[in-house]
């Protein structure tokens, strides 16, 4: 017989409601203790309890439905003592709407100095303060749920690109020996916090691996999902391999996913990819190109990208984007812009950030709308023809 935290996550398709198909593409709604996101969706990441240049009340302006925290920056400062002593996640940083947080294992791998992985988890050495500290399975769930993360997601090993074979599969049997331990840590989790039997509860994300290998992808995937999660995320694309690599090892990893549980592909945040990725199936997307090439002065528009600390927009009067009404594109002119990223004013990566995050924020919704009416695949070509043409 189920115990409860297991029979809780049995239930939780109640979570995830599929309302209308155009193919492979789903139009859902994902309920979550912080409120309601409408899938597709894409989540601005918030690293360290901020979305770079943006505050919180923007975010809200921008219909920004769920975004994104990183365990590893968060566990490092300001630590779960004080995020739990202020409230939790979102009543410290001032956030009224869902989070999802992401393990940190990648991070501990890019950032941190002197690490040591071994299958109790990982050893590193902070790249703040040199502080040696451990990341374990147990560790990252136990603190992305008491910090109150809507999504949590489970600890991986994410090969680095290209891997040989031998490497991938180690790195996927480790990713898949994690996701137990950190479901076995979530179960415990929610027999403390049975939450008053509501079927609202915060949910764990496995993620599948299997770099560049499609039969190890598929594999993966079929593991993982014989553990039974509440949701799966596809990890370690857009790490250097072609775009068609990246469609093709996409669609081995989504094939033996459940269709009632929400997908997530990680890191993935081009305007293009929008498209592909919903036609596959794809429900969830985040990405820190919008904020970063925004900081950097690269507008995303609907007729492809524009830099606006280029010459050519020193007397441009026209908006960023004609077609986007965000407030940067209805009061300020690219010859502004172009001056602020000159002039070194800090207005500047703030104003390209916001409008590249509303561009992101409403090219969603545009392919929301397209899948409920029927419109999917006439909306992207349009797309991609006026990328095309430049106009």
């Amino acid at each position: 017989m189920q115990d409860s935290a297991q029979a809780r996550i049995a239930d939780v398709s109640l979570a995830f409601q599929i309302e209308a198909r155009n193919g492979q593409a789903r139009r859902a709604t994902m309920t979550l203790p912080h409120g309601l996101v409408q899938t597709p969706a894409f989540m601005p990441v918030g690293t360290a309890g901020s979305v770079k240049a943006i505050p919180q009340h923007l975010l809200e302006e921008l219909d920004a439905q769920i975004i994104l925290g990183n365990t590893y920056h968060l566990y490092l400062r300001p630590g779960h003592e004080l995020v739990r002593h202020m409230g939790g996640l979102h009543r410290f940083i001032a956030w009224p709407r869902p989070m999802l947080t992401d393990s940190g294992g990648f991070q501990v791998l890019s950032l941190a100095a002197r690490c040591q992985m071994s299958e109790e988890g990982v050893d590193f050495s902070s790249h703040v303060d040199g502080t040696r500290c451990r990341l374990t399975p147990e560790i990252t769930t136990d603190f992305q749920l008491g910090i109150g993360a809507d999504i949590a997601m489970c600890l991986d090993h994410c090969p680095p690109y290209p891997s040989l074979e031998s490497d991938a599969r180690a790195g996927m049997e480790q990713t898949l020996r994690w996701a137990w331990r950190c479901k076995k840590s979530y179960e415990t989790w929610l027999r403390q916090h049975p939450n008053g039997g509501s079927s609202v509860q915060p949910l764990l994300f496995a993620i599948t691996q299997g770099a560049s290998f499609p039969a190890m992808r598929r594999e993966s995937s079929r593991r993982t999902v014989e553990m039974e999660f509440p949701g799966y995320a596809i990890g370690g694309l857009g790490v250097g391999e072609s775009k068609k690599e990246m469609w093709e090892f996409l669609e081995a990893s989504l094939e033996p996913l459940p269709e009632d549980r929400p997908r997530y592909l990680m890191g993935i945040g081009q305007p293009e990819d929008m498209w592909e990725g919903v036609e596959r199936g794809v429900d969830m997307f985040d990405c820190v190109l919008p904020t970063r090439n925004g900081r950097n002065g690269q507008g995303f528009t609907s007729v492809g990208r524009i830099n606006v600390t280029n010459a050519v927009y020193k007397e441009d009067f026209s908006p960023l984007d004609p077609d986007c009404s965000c407030l940067t594109c209805a009061h300020y002119s690219r010859s502004y812009l172009c001056h602020l990223f000159r002039a070194g004013e800090l207005l500047a990566p703030r104003l390209v950030t916001l409008h590249n995050l509303s561009y992101m924020i409403s090219l969603l919704r545009r392919i929301r709308q397209s899948i409920v009416s029927g419109d999917f695949q006439k909306e992207k070509r349009d797309f991609f023809e006026r990328l095309k043409n430049g106009q």
